[in-house]
């Protein structure tokens, strides 16, 4: 049976990898890394920790090194998490059985090359006009709210907007159907041992929904999104009805979010680093790179995500992972690894290391919306600095509120003014 844990204490000094210690960890000031694991990274490294849902104990692996492992070596397994109880973060798994995120090579590869073969890079390209005019509404609408009100919620009127604006344009879903989407999306990936049976019944909707959209589209295929994946062929094979269904559901459920927050956690980190901010407004051609180094350094979620299953012994790091323990990685730990980054809690925009960041996942279940995120980002971040100069927090940074109810680490509002 799924139940909460009581939380061990995390400040206690680690004493070795057998120590079980409580996750999630705490997170203590805005985006700052929690300090707890900081600490694992350099003294337990590898160690044993109890999640508040699922059955058993798990291990937790946070240097760069052990993760880029965990993620790449097929000797450890997402598949061999369906159907179980697995320890995690929220009360009902996050990623479905039948989910992308639960395949293994080379199942994973045969539904990975359909999938990009229809989520081209060229078509989400096509769509960054879409967005850029998209964008200029929206900040249209935050130029109006600070020429009547002194301030306005660049959550509100863009961060949670455009994200999800532009997935359903690229999957041309209904207008009307949208506001129930983002309310199912949002109850599946709360933490909060009251929410299990909202997160039950939303995954339950989002698959019907999106089951009965993709069967539609593949009978009646048009240029979105969920038709490309539905008409996507390599030889004789195509996505199922289900795999169709949970990816679709997977694209709103974790692309939206994440994105989302994103634009929001970037420009409080660039505010809240006036020297940065200034380099950026000196240089607008470093954009790119400078998001890349952002999402290094930004925490954008809270604790860890979907593990992995140990198929046979492995000796990782000097410690013994007996076949069947479950194996939770840490990305946001790997991304501050001083062991592969020079200075890494400093924001570096043109930093020389060629290990690339980990916050679009690594290894056989990379984001496989990664440029599409990127793109938006670009867009969104570029207009706003570039219309706004003076944009600066309309409040202390101090008294800025954050997310403490989702997998998402997040300001509930980002007060802006100019």
């Amino acid at each position: 049976m799924t139940h909460a844990r009581p939380h061990a204490d995390t400040d206690a000094d680690p004493t070795g990898p057998e120590t079980v210690r409580s996750c999630p960890f705490r997170h203590d000031v805005a985006l700052e890394p929690d300090p707890a694991m900081a600490r694992l990274r350099t003294q337990a490294p590898i160690t044993r920790i109890a999640m508040p849902y699922g059955q058993g104990d798990c291990w937790l692996v946070t240097r760069y090194a052990d993760v880029r492992t965990v993620t790449s070596d097929r000797r450890f397994s997402r598949a061999a998490l369906v159907g179980q109880d697995f320890p995690r973060t929220t009360p009902v798994p996050v990623v479905a059985d039948g989910s992308i995120n639960l395949m293994d090579p080379p199942v994973l590869n045969r539904v990975r090359r359909l999938v990009i073969g229809a989520f081209t890079i060229p078509a989400v390209e096509a769509v960054r006009p879409w967005v850029r005019t998209t964008v200029d509404g929206l900040l249209d609408a935050m130029a109006d709210a600070v020429a009547e009100r002194g301030r306005a919620d660049l959550v509100s009127h863009l961060a949670h907007q455009i994200p999800l604006l532009t997935i359903y344009q690229l999957m041309e879903v209904p207008e009307e159907d949208r506001p129930r989407l983002r309310a199912w999306a949002t109850a599946m990936t709360s933490m909060h041992p009251d929410g299990r049976a909202a997160a039950v019944g939303a995954e339950a909707r989002l698959r019907a929904y999106f089951g009965a959209l993709s069967l539609a589209r593949r009978r009646r295929p048009g240029s979105d999104l969920i038709s490309a994946l539905a008409t996507a062929r390599i030889g004789d094979e195509t996505l199922t009805e289900d795999e169709l269904a949970v990816l679709t559901m997977l694209l709103v459920v974790t692309g939206h979010d994440t994105t989302a927050h994103a634009i929001s956690n970037i420009v409080y980190t660039l505010l809240t680093h006036p020297d940065r901010l200034d380099e950026l407004r000196a240089r607008p051609g470093l954009l790119p790179q400078a998001l890349e180094e952002l999402l290094r350094f930004i925490p954008f979620r809270q604790g860890v995500g979907t593990p992995r299953v140990a198929l046979e012994d492995v000796e990782l790091g000097g410690v013994l992972i007996r076949a069947g323990d479950t194996v939770q990685v840490s990305y946001l730990t790997a991304n501050r690894d001083g062991s592969v980054y020079d200075r890494p809690d400093g924001i570096d925009f043109e930093r020389t290391e060629s290990a690339p960041h980990m916050a679009f996942g690594y290894g056989s279940h990379h984001c496989l919306g990664s440029h599409l995120a990127r793109m938006v980002l670009q867009v969104s971040v570029a207009a706003l600095l570039h219309r706004f100069p003076g944009l600066r927090l309309a409040t202390p940074a101090e008294e800025v509120r954050w997310n403490t109810g989702s997998l998402w680490r997040h300001p509930l509002e980002l007060p802006l003014t100019w």
